[in-house]
């Protein structure tokens, strides 16, 4: 199983990022997926996740508002827009795909990891 994040890079406070995350996971239809985040020094953070069919989504509560999570179970992946970005939006962003059924903020909820792509908000 692989899930392969992108997207990430460079850009000014107040801008904008589209991250993309596609999985090779046969069952990627039925499972929720979830977005999490990483800055350094710091623990794993919750940021979005989806449910299997797109029409429930959870939020973190430092990006609600700005950061939008959508999924397209056809082409197998999953996104993150990222509106009015801030400095401290600097991390790693992992996609991940949840156990079966399951919608969750809980990282242990998650049994497949991306390997991360970096996003910078920085003037």
């Amino acid at each position: 199983v692989q899930l392969v994040e992108s997207g990430g890079g460079l850009v000014q406070p107040g801008g904008s990022l589209r991250l993309s995350c596609t999985a090779s996971l046969r069952t990627f239809s039925t499972r929720p997926m979830g977005w999490f985040r990483q800055a350094p020094g710091k623990e794993r953070e919750f940021v979005s996740a989806i449910s299997a069919s797109g029409g429930g989504t959870l939020n973190g509560d430092s990006v609600r508002g700005r950061f939008t999570i959508s999924r397209d179970n056809g082409k197998k992946t999953v996104y993150l827009q990222m509106n009015a970005l801030k400095p401290e939006d600097t991390a790693v962003y992992y996609c991940a795909a949840a156990l079966v059924g399951i919608i969750s903020r809980s990282s242990a909820q998650y049994e497949f990891w991306g390997q991360g792509t970096q996003v910078t908000v920085s003037s």
